[in-house]
């Protein structure tokens, strides 16, 4: 790969959001491809022939349980090319119990072979890897981190929910799907623990009398704003891969209160987050902590996040573990040490 140009190509099920994506991925090219029949499976009887056609050396997928799976078995056993799957959390044991019997049929179908198939599995972190052994693949596993951007100073929009906030209050942010591996619910309870505790002048310091604000989905430049808005940020939840949304507020130094299931002990490794259990009463305990901590205790819980960003996750050092990796699966040798084979 290092003697010869390379080309990427990527291709998607279409969405609501794909024309949005796309644009962000110039001057890469984004080939759509509309779905047909259920929407959560997929189907797109035209990305399998664009995959044949394609004269790719290796297919990158990322995710589980859809059709794209199906077409990338069916590319490696045409072909008898490589690919890789990144499964995005979704070999996690608290993701496998959701619609289970579905996986589990999905999984006698195709994704078992699929997974069995490919040349590489990534994940990462290693506890992701680690449910990929407990699930019962054998296959080598590369923990490559995801990668971030570092957001750019001096920005000044503001949200489109500004005006929902009294001036002078300080916004603590949850920033994600209202799923129940999230666990929302828990936070709301914890969130009513503290009223009733009688800490309001402690909350009301941090996010304005208590108020809580659900602000709608948040994209693009809103989704940028509502960080630069944000004091602090938070994420209870159940199960996740790597969570974007908590590297990105570690990159707009923000302190961080989130569980261990958010995979990213490096934030409690370097004092940049506090570590919240998925119950009511550990996170009403944990946003007590942050609450009495000092302004210049959570700034430098921040800067300690952004600082560990810029050492381990910046997008330039992710995607040469991640070139590695290729190489290593196309041209055979030593493998990097980014991969488990046992």
């Amino acid at each position: 790969m290092q003697n010869r140009e390379v080309a990427v190509e990527i291709m998607s099920l279409q969405d609501q959001f794909s024309a949005e994506d796309s644009a962000l991925l110039l001057p890469l090219k984004v080939r759509l491809f509309k779905p047909s029949g259920p929407s959560r499976f997929g189907y797109s009887p035209g990305l399998l022939p664009a995959l044949l056609n394609s004269q790719s050396d290796i297919i990158h997928l990322h995710g589980l349980w859809t059709y794209p799976s199906v077409a990338t078995l069916r590319w490696t056993r045409r072909t008898q090319r490589p690919h890789l799957i990144s499964p995005q959390g979704m070999l996690d044991t608290w993701a496998l119990r959701n619609s289970w019997w579905k996986k589990k049929i999905a999984g006698w179908l195709y994704e078992g072979a699929n997974l069995r198939n490919a040349a590489c599995i990534h994940a990462v972190c290693r506890s992701e890897a680690e449910a990929f052994r407990d699930y019962g693949l054998k296959n080598p596993i590369c923990i490559v981190p995801n990668g971030i951007d570092l957001p750019q100073k001096g920005y000044a929009c503001l949200p489109t929910w500004a005006d929902r906030i009294e001036p002078g209050r300080k916004v603590l942010l949850y920033l994600g799907r209202l799923h129940l591996k999230k666990n929302i619910h828990n936070l709301l309870r914890a969130w009513a623990l503290l009223q009733q505790n009688n800490v309001q002048e402690i909350a009301s310091g941090l996010n304005g009398n208590g108020k809580v604000c659900f602000v709608g989905r948040q994209f693009f430049e809103d989704n940028e704003a509502c960080y630069y808005y944000s004091q602090t940020f938070i994420l209870p939840s159940f199960s996740e891969g790597m969570p974007m949304v908590v590297l990105k507020a570690f990159a707009h130094a923000k302190p961080v209160l989130m569980t261990p299931k958010c995979n990213l002990p490096e934030g409690f490794n370097a004092s940049a987050a506090i570590c919240i259990e998925p119950s009511a009463e550990s996170i009403a305990s944990g946003l007590r902590q942050l609450f009495e901590m000092s302004d210049t205790d959570r700034h430098a819980m921040g800067l300690r996040g952004r600082k560990l960003v810029e050492e381990r996750f910046t997008w330039p050092k992710v995607a040469s573990q991640m070139w590695h990796v290729y190489e290593w699966v196309l041209g055979g040798g030593t493998p990097p040490p980014t991969v488990l084979t046992k």
